[in-house]
């Protein structure tokens, strides 16, 4: 006979059991979430920097007018400050700031190699931009006339595995007769000017017929003939009153192509709603254009079908709950956390920013930005003058360390997201007049804060910025003090006193040539790795530049972190 003991001395021990059990789950170590990148983790968290920051004023001056590092301005005990862009005016006084807990990794970002130029406040980058050509390489002057007719704007470009043929693949916009739009895509080699020392295996010199096409310095070119990309039109079932006329536009635009953190090759289209007038959706480039589906399955290190596809059909995304949607939604963006994907709505100086995580199907949780973050963005200009920021690109995950350095290894602590965002400024018709280009940082991890922006608005070498003369866009003093209006006598010769009336970053991604670039890498870099920005021209043209990682996020400024309600927080990043 089997005797069963009563349940009252079983409670003891069952208690005993759900304890150890609690905290074995409650250890980072015993965790099962899904590690934030398939690189190799560190258990140990890294040790941060605590940086007292209570009188930083967060505010961007109409002009940046010094290039210290915020370091040395971060080290007063706490004050009281009010913060520009509450909905009354000001945001609400807080008695003191918390500090942001940041990893050591991060202090050379916040120094400033590259002093701003004393009149426009714009730090420039000694990366040119090139053009971008959809001719196809190699075809004959009589083949591509049609092509040659056309007007590509606004491009979009990721690189491709290292094993591919091509190096990008490119979609652009194409400029048409009436509202509709179209957009195409190719398969496209940037070619380089001058001497191959130095440089990686597959680079391409570029042709006679490249530099015609393309200018002196080089460029992009597509290798494929480009194909216009063929998307189901959408219903657009909440456009009324002004917003009426939306509903027989035909066809998608702003379209952005980037790589999810499972190697997934995403596009992130804008065209009518379901839920709004006009939301954003999303759709596994595959589906469109299957020699990618081909390209991804071939990979001669690690045999696959490729990804698995989350969003094989065009998705639409969602907000929740409902009433924070806008009528006419664009610009979001999303980011990676190994298997999870969150979308980032906004972020402004009024409202912070707002993020969600997908959870199937397009639909999405309720924001889970901290309540008390601090916006990292706000304005010193009145409001009638204010300008307007809006995310740009796609984000980037960043470890922050070189791959070039044996000792670098991706843990959690040292990893960041980066993306671009504008502050758009209009002139007195409402119409853009430029587009400034910062860098934004946030946490690798969750609960994913954000950690800094650039002090300065950001120029690539031939660029220039609307609402200043050229001799003011290219000053830079003398180191005896004095003018001299010949510092880029090639730009003047040129007789450009504007290069463009506005540039508008599109996305951003990691350059090609890394050795060994598998798919599921091409989300993920390191500071010496080259971003490849790809940049709208006035609405008609297209060009890109390949910029250092370390470069792009140079100069930042830290975010006030958290209001601090009982005492510092310690959740790291």
């Amino acid at each position: 006979m089997i005797s069963i003991p009563s349940p009252r001395r079983l409670l003891p021990l069952t208690l005993i059991i759900l304890a150890i059990t609690t905290f074995y789950k409650a250890r980072p170590w015993a965790s099962s979430k899904p590690r934030s990148d398939h690189l190799p983790l560190r258990d140990e968290p890294l040790t941060g920097i605590r940086v007292p920051i209570a009188s930083l004023d967060p505010r961007f001056p109409r002009t940046s007018t010094t290039g210290e590092s915020p370091w040395k301005e971060l080290d007063t005990t706490d004050v009281k400050r009010s913060v520009d862009g509450h909905e009354s005016g000001s945001l609400p006084t807080y008695s003191a700031w918390d500090q942001p807990h940041l990893h050591p990794h991060l202090q050379d970002l916040f120094g400033c190699p590259t002093q701003p130029n004393r009149i426009t406040g714009h730090i420039r980058l000694p990366q040119v931009v090139r053009n971008i050509s959809m001719t196809l390489r190699g075809s004959r002057e009589d083949d591509d006339d049609d092509d040659d007719a056309r007007d590509f704007w606004n491009p979009t470009v990721i690189s491709l595995p290292y094993w591919s043929p091509a190096q990008y693949l490119v979609v652009a916009r194409i400029l048409t007769d009436g509202f509709h739009q179209q957009n195409v895509l190719c398969e496209a080699v940037a070619c380089y000017v001058g001497s191959h020392e130095g440089r990686g295996e597959g680079e391409v010199p570029c042709t006679a017929d490249d530099i015609e096409r393309l200018g002196p310095a080089g460029g992009m070119r597509c290798v494929t003939a480009p194909l216009t990309l063929s998307v189901p039109p959408t219903p657009a079932e909440h456009c009324e009153g002004k917003f009426g006329g939306y509903v027989d536009i035909p066809g998608f635009h702003d379209p952005r192509i980037f790589w999810s953190g499972r190697g997934e090759p995403l596009m992130m289209v804008n065209t009518q709603s379901r839920y709004a007038c006009f939301g954003l959706w999303v759709v596994d480039l595959r589906a469109l254009y299957p020699p990618l589906g081909e390209l991804l399955a071939s990979s001669p290190t690690t045999p696959s079908l490729g990804p698995l596809m989350s969003f094989p059909h065009l998705t639409e995304l969602t907000r929740n709950p409902a009433r924070d949607r806008s009528a006419m939604e664009k610009n979001w963006m999303m980011f990676f956390d190994g298997d999870e994907s969150y979308v980032q709505y906004e972020i402004s100086p009024q409202h912070g920013r707002a993020f969600a995580k997908l959870v199937g199907g397009g639909f999405t949780t309720t924001n889970l930005t901290d309540p008390e973050e601090i916006s990292c963005l706000a304005e010193s200009s009145p409001p009638h003058d204010r300008p307007r920021w809006h995310q740009a690109t796609n984000s980037l995950r960043l470890v922050l360390c070189d791959r070039s350095d044996p000792h670098c290894r991706p843990n959690t602590d040292n990893t960041v997201f980066f993306a671009i965002v504008h502050r758009k400024y209009s002139n007195s018709l409402r119409l853009p007049m430029r587009y400034e280009r910062y860098v934004i940082v946030w946490a690798g991890a969750s609960p994913f804060r954000m950690l800094g922006i650039s002090q300065h608005p950001l120029l690539l070498a031939n660029e220039t910025a609307s609402g200043w003369s050229a001799a003011e866009n290219w000053d830079d003093d003398d180191d005896d003090g004095d003018d001299d209006e010949d510092h880029d006598p090639e730009a003047l010769r040129r007789g450009r006193p504007h290069w463009a009336y506005f540039t508008y970053t599109v996305s951003i991604a990691y350059a090609w040539g890394r050795k060994g670039d598998e798919a599921m890498w091409k989300n993920t870099g390191f500071l010496d790795d080259d971003v490849v920005l790809s940049v709208g021209v006035d609405d008609e043209g297209q060009v890109f530049a390949s910029v250092p990682a370390r470069d792009l996020l140079q100069c930042l400024r830290a975010c006030p972190g958290t209001r601090q309600d009982s005492g510092p927080k310690a959740d790291g990043l």
